[in-house]
């Protein structure tokens, strides 16, 4: 062989000896696993991967409501003693009371004097029931017709005035004395307690409260013209009547008046034959309407 030849012989074999080392060096330097490469994430506007922007947000469960407690029953209101007198009070009178019925929690007296009916409460008999912690029923009988608004309201702006004179504080009650004799509606009766509502002091009316008597029907009639009567007004009834007692010896308390008129004071006994009384019964829940 020539020698040239020879030489690009060796040259190409050599060649091909390099190539084949470096294929060799290449296999056992490179890892023959690769990584997977990640799909980009969608992001939405909280920030959350995985989520889409345009799902709407789920609505979360409202809180169970916390369990309230049961309103507790409301106890029947105290039944207390008491007394009214159309004769003027002192000393030697209440003691008269005491001594022979027992000692009352509250005193009905009338608003001024009605001439050959009856005397009106003095300062004199505010200071003395006050200081035996006796509480005062204020009547107003200056009046012997109960008909018409006009009649209603004009009598309630006299007791207003009366009251006020006498020192009657905010909040107390005035007790209209319908007698059954006097001619009545229900004009009368919604004049004196809008008149009397619409003012410092709270409408209460006096009278016998019966099925068939003229006051009971033009209570009721006014309650249809004005619903508010019936919660603004309180109720003393004259029925029935057993007969004055003591404070130990009176009855239970059972006014007999219709359902629909609720009587928060009943007059039980009329004419005591010692000392001039009239003994009455009355819920507690009225002691705040009581002066």
């Amino acid at each position: 062989m020539k020698t040239g030849k020879m030489f690009w012989v060796i040259l190409l074999s050599s060649f091909l000896v390099l190539s084949i080392l470096l294929v060799f060096s290449h296999q056992y330097s490179t890892p023959t696993t690769t990584e997977p490469v990640k799909e980009p994430q969608a992001v939405t506007e909280t920030g959350k991967e995985g989520e889409s922007p345009d799902k709407p947000p789920q609505p979360q469960p409202e809180p169970e409501p916390e369990p309230q407690p049961a309103t507790p029953p409301q106890e029947p209101p105290q039944i207390l003693w008491g007394v009214d007198t159309a004769s003027p009070l002192d000393q030697a009178f209440l003691q008269c009371v005491v001594d022979n019925y027992g000692k009352p929690s509250v005193f009905g007296r009338y608003l001024e004097t009605k001439e050959g009916v009856s005397a009106g409460l003095t300062p004199e008999e505010v200071e003395l029931l006050h200081q035996q912690g006796i509480k005062i029923i204020p009547i107003y009988n200056h009046f012997t017709n109960a008909t018409t608004y006009e009649g209603g309201a004009s009598e309630a702006q006299a007791a207003i005035a009366y009251a006020q004179q006498i020192g009657i504080p905010e909040g107390k009650a005035i007790f209209a004395d319908i007698e059954p004799t006097y001619p009545v509606d229900e004009a009368f009766i919604r004049g004196w307690v809008e008149t009397l509502s619409g003012s410092p002091y709270k409408p209460g009316i006096y009278g016998v409260f019966t099925n068939e008597s003229a006051l009971t029907a033009a209570y009721q009639a006014a309650i249809a013209v004005n619903q508010n009567v019936q919660s603004q007004t309180i109720i003393w009834s004259s029925n029935p009547d057993p007969g004055v007692t003591p404070q130990a010896n009176a009855p239970e308390f059972q006014p007999g008046s219709p359902e629909n008129v609720p009587v928060s004071i009943w007059q039980y006994g009329i004419d005591g034959e010692t000392c001039n009384i009239d003994t009455n019964l009355f819920q507690s829940n009225i002691l705040d309407f009581l002066w």
